[in-house]
């Protein structure tokens, strides 16, 4: 459905409020240009010391992940994370809402964030009438992918507790090793994945902030 002038207010209001949070947490950002479809790569920043990229991401659903080229795990610690997701066939879903609330270059641009990620599987829970509702309305779509993404690169050994989202309200992680559940109903179905920019966790339900 069209978006009313109210919705593109809220909507412009919403992705500025988010480039700006993104912007407190980061350093050296510069903005990319171009539109933000088809998934255009801001220049990869250099993964931050310490980040694991030597360790192997874990969970049943890293065997959805290509096993070579861009999509694969050596290929997306290549690329900034929405680019790196843009090549990744389990992420697809979310590229789409990436893209449609235009925080492509945002997220690009961002230094060292975590992301929770939804796989396809996690979008497919939501009826069709209710998702293609939500994905058409740029300002709450803003709001709930901006609820996916904490500041700073969580380490599975720091994954476990409360944080603060960029969307503004908290979401808790349970859980130890290898096992992780989001808000109590969300698990992490592939986990410490590497991008240039961002550690990633693959959940298997879309999170949802508190109105």
């Amino acid at each position: 459905m069209a978006l009313t002038s109210k919705h593109t207010v809220l909507a412009a209001a919403a992705a500025a409020a988010l480039a700006a949070t993104l912007s407190a947490c980061s350093s050296g950002i510069s903005s990319a240009a171009g539109s933000p479809a088809p998934v255009s790569a801001s220049a990869p920043a250099s993964p931050a010391s310490g980040s694991g990229l030597g360790m192997q991401p874990f969970g049943s659903g890293c065997s959805a992940v290509p096993t070579s080229g861009a999509g694969s795990f050596s290929g997306m610690a290549q690329d900034p994370v929405a680019t790196a997701a843009s090549h990744n066939p389990a992420l697809s879903t979310l590229v789409t809402a990436v893209e449609k609330a235009g925080l492509v270059d945002t997220l690009n641009s961002a230094q060292n964030i975590t992301v929770f990620a939804p796989a396809n599987s996690a979008f497919a829970k939501i009826p069709t009438a209710t998702l293609n509702s939500v994905l058409n309305n740029k300002a709450e779509l803003t709001k709930i992918l901006s609820y996916h993404v904490v500041p700073g690169q969580l380490s599975p050994t720091q994954l476990a507790g409360t944080h603060k989202t960029l969307e503004g309200s908290n979401l808790t992680v349970t859980g130890s090793g290898e096992k992780f559940t989001v808000n109590g109903t969300s698990m992490v179905v592939c986990g410490d994945v590497h991008t240039a920019n961002a550690t990633v966790y693959i959940v298997d339900t879309v999170l949802m902030p508190k109105s």
